[in-house]
C-alpha cells in the first residue's frame, strides 16, 4: 500500500510553458467542442483527472423517490504526480418498507464519511505513514457500519448499496442489492461488473430461469441481499482497472431495468458532455415508462 501512494506522489518533469500566452483567448468552448476534445484519444493532458455527473428523477409511477447518491471528486496537482480520486455511491431503498428512503440516504452519508475520514490526511496533507487498512478493508468497515445503523435507526427499513472507490487507475467496488456498476468502453462494449443479488438472478444461476425467462419474472424486485436486512451482512467486494478511455457507470434498477446495454452506449457516446449524458439516460428511462426511481452517475477519467 505505501508503494502505491509513492508511486502516486512521485514527481514528474516540469511542462514546458506555452509560448505567447498574452495571446490566448478565454472564450468559453461549446458542448460539442468539448466532445471533440474528449473523444479525441491522442489529446495530451497535463495531469491526469476525474470528471463526474449524476442524474435522478422519481420516475413516472412513484410519489416520492426513496434513491440516494453521493459524488465526491477530488484532485491533487501541482509539483507532483495528480492523484485523481473519486467515490461514488447509489442506494435505492427498499420499496414497501417503512423509512427505505431514510435507509438510502443514511447508507450513502455513512459511507461517504466514513472514507472520507480515513483518508483525508492523503489527500490534505503530506502523506507520513501507510493506510493501516487495505482498500477493500476500508470499504468493507463503511458498508457494515452503515448496515448496523440502519438496523439500528430504521428497522425493518432496507437498501441497496452500490459504491466505487476509485484512486488513481483503480477502483474497488461495494456491492449488495440489485444496483449495479458498469464499465462503458469505447468500442461499444457495456459489462456489468456487480452481480444483482436478488431471488432472480439466483433462480438464473441455479438454471432454474433463462435469460429470457428472467427478464419477465414476475418477482424481479425480490431481494435476497439488502444492507439493514438480516443480522449479519456480506457484501462482494472487489477492486478492477477504471475502463480506459471509457466510462464507469453506477444506476439503480430503475435505468437499468428498462434500458438496455447498447441504447446506454448510444446515449452515453452521443451526449456532448456528462451532465448531459446522465440527463438523457434518466429521459430513455421516463420514456419507457419510469416504472421506478431513477438515479444514475457516470464517471471519466482523463489524462
Amino acid at each position: 500500500m505505501a508503494d502505491f501512494f509513492r508511486k502516486l506522489f512521485g514527481s514528474k518533469e516540469d511542462t514546458p510553458k506555452q509560448e505567447n500566452a498574452d495571446s490566448a483567448t478565454t472564450a468559453p468552448l461549446t458542448d460539442q467542442q468539448i466532445k471533440s476534445i474528449l473523444d479525441n484519444q491522442n489529446v495530451k493532458y497535463d495531469m491526469k483527472q476525474l470528471i463526474a455527473s449524476v442524474g435522478q428523477s422519481v420516475g413516472k409511477q412513484r410519489e416520492h423517490n426513496e434513491d440516494s447518491v453521493l459524488a465526491l471528486t477530488s484532485t491533487i496537482a501541482g509539483g507532483v504526480e495528480s492523484v485523481p480520486f473519486g467515490l461514488y455511491v447509489v442506494a435505492d431503498g427498499m420499496g414497501g418498507h417503512q423509512f427505505g428512503e431514510v435507509a438510502s440516504n443514511a447508507a450513502i452519508r455513512i459511507i461517504g464519511g466514513n472514507v472520507a475520514r480515513k483518508f483525508h490526511s492523503y489527500l490534505y496533507h503530506l502523506p507520513t505513514q501507510s493506510l493501516q487498512e487495505s482498500l477493500q478493508e476500508v470499504m468493507e468497515s463503511s458498508i457494515m457500519e452503515a448496515h448496523q445503523y440502519v438496523q439500528r435507526e430504521a428497522p425493518g427499513s432496507g437498501t441497496t448499496v452500490t459504491a466505487a472507490l476509485v484512486l488513481g487507475q483503480q477502483m474497488t467496488i461495494a456491492h449488495v442489492g440489485d444496483s449495479r456498476a458498469y464499465a462503458v468502453y469505447p468500442d461499444g462494449r457495456v459489462e456489468t461488473l456487480t452481480r444483482d443479488h436478488s431471488l432472480v438472478k439466483r433462480l438464473e444461476e441455479l438454471g432454474h430461469l433463462s435469460k429470457d425467462e428472467a427478464e419477465s419474472f414476475p418477482h424481479r424486485n425480490v431481494l435476497i441481499r439488502a444492507l439493514g436486512q438480516g443480522e449479519t451482512l456480506e457484501a462482494d467486494i472487489f477492486t478492477v482497472p477504471f475502463p480506459q478511455g471509457g466510462y464507469l457507470l453506477l444506476c439503480s434498477d430503475g435505468l437499468w431495468g428498462v434500458v438496455n446495454d447498447k441504447d446506454i452506449f448510444r446515449i452515453v457516446r452521443e451526449a456532448p458532455n456528462l451532465h448531459r449524458a446522465c440527463q438523457s439516460l434518466v429521459e430513455a428511462a421516463n420514456a419507457a415508462g419510469g416504472p421506478d426511481n431513477i438515479t444514475v452517475a457516470l464517471v471519466q477519467q482523463i489524462g
